[in-house]
């Protein structure tokens, strides 16, 4: 963890510029999309108050991602997300049971009134430790947000993607490049279902 703190400025600057050309290439000819930047005006620190109640998940995980296998396992269980600084934060907490075991995981939003954009962070009980932040924020409903890291010892880039957040039924996928953004591969797939006497926990 200290090596990548020690990287934050450098993974900063070299990810936008990754992600400028990348996302570019990935939607030829579209000139409406761009890199999140901290140029917006709008307020959204209630972009991820859709969220706060309980939810039955179902996910879907890429085994071996970024190795060329297509194999995949699915896991189905319980979380719930609760609100935080009237909105500003939330943190969510899930129970998901599989095929290779069981998935205790946390994540913890925060929302940067200055900058306009949310920090997401995640972490694994069984590891015990924050991965590094997404930084991002949500355009016309979508949500995007990105983040560098190291994977078998070869930096890579991690997008998050939410979408159908104002719907009973939200949309995540979690992708990786290892060429600068050029290309994604998908690993990570969650489905929610709200649970509607659970839907005002955590408010």
């Amino acid at each position: 963890m200290n090596i990548r703190h020690i990287h934050t400025g450098f993974m900063v600057c070299s990810l936008m510029m990754a992600l400028q050309q990348g996302i570019a290439q990935e939607n030829p000819g579209s000139a409406s999309t761009s890199v999140p930047t901290t140029s917006t005006q709008r307020d959204g620190q209630h972009d991820f108050d859709p969220l706060i109640g309980s939810w039955k998940y179902h996910l879907k995980r890429r085994v071996h991602p970024l190795t060329g296998s297509n194999e995949w396992v699915e896991f189905d269980g319980t979380g719930v997300c609760y609100k935080v600084w009237n909105g500003g934060a939330s943190v969510d907490t899930v129970d998901l049971d599989g095929p290779t075991g069981h998935i205790e995981g946390l994540t913890l939003r925060v929302y940067d009134p200055e900058s306009h954009q949310w920090r997401l962070y995640w972490a694994n009980r069984k590891k015990g430790i924050l991965d590094p932040p997404q930084v991002g924020e949500f355009k016309d409903g979508h949500g995007q947000f990105f983040a560098q890291d190291v994977i078998n010892g070869k930096a890579i880039l991690i997008r998050f993607d939410w979408t159908n957040l104002n719907t009973s039924t939200p949309h995540f996928e979690q992708s990786f490049s290892d060429d600068g953004g050029k290309t994604w591969e998908v690993n990570w797939i969650t489905d929610q279902t709200r649970v509607k006497d659970g839907a005002d926990k955590g408010q």
